[in-house]
């Protein structure tokens, strides 16, 4: 498979869980998480499925077009260690759903990630938030949720916190 057929997979596949992830939390009260804002895409993209959740963002530098940039207020910027610890107290609630888009093109240093995050999301998510993100991120009481058709499993992944 080309670089370019695995990326419209992957994006293919991220949207759909997100579309998914909104389907199963739009009714329910509560902040949306984004770590990894990258270009803003998928910031972009959660604003028009979720317009009446607040989102929040965790970015180590900010790069993304100023469209696709949330204000101040919602916006965390440094190492994801050094700033989901606090962030609870500015989001002033539990998440309903938190989107991982942490992949860095490196295998092993993007599961160290993703395992370095695990244990920081728990305290911001809410019962029965929705985690949707591009790496393994198995943790002990997190449910698996079926992917939406069309997405191969290990291409994207989604948990349901107990």
């Amino acid at each position: 498979m080309s670089r370019l057929d695995s990326a419209i997979r992957r994006l293919l596949a991220q949207r759909a869980c997100l579309d998914r992830a909104a389907e199963l939390i739009e009714d329910k009260p509560g902040p949306v998480l984004e770590f990894g804002l990258g270009n803003g895409r998928t910031f972009d993209h959660l604003r028009s499925l979720l317009p009446d959740h607040d989102i929040f963002v965790f970015e180590r530098k900010v790069a993304a077009h100023p469209d696709s940039t949330p204000d101040d207020a919602h916006l965390f910027v440094g190492a994801f260690g050094d700033t989901a610890p606090d962030a609870l107290d500015r989001m002033g609630a539990r998440a309903v759903l938190s989107h991982c888009d942490i992949g860095s093109g490196d295998r092993d240093a993007s599961q160290k990630n993703a395992k370095a995050l695990v244990p920081l999301l728990g305290p911001l998510l809410a019962p029965g938030a929705i985690v949707v993100g591009d790496q393994d991120m198995s943790f002990a009481g997190w449910q698996d949720v079926a992917l939406p058709d069309g997405v191969a499993p290990g291409r994207y992944f989604m948990y349901r916190v107990a």
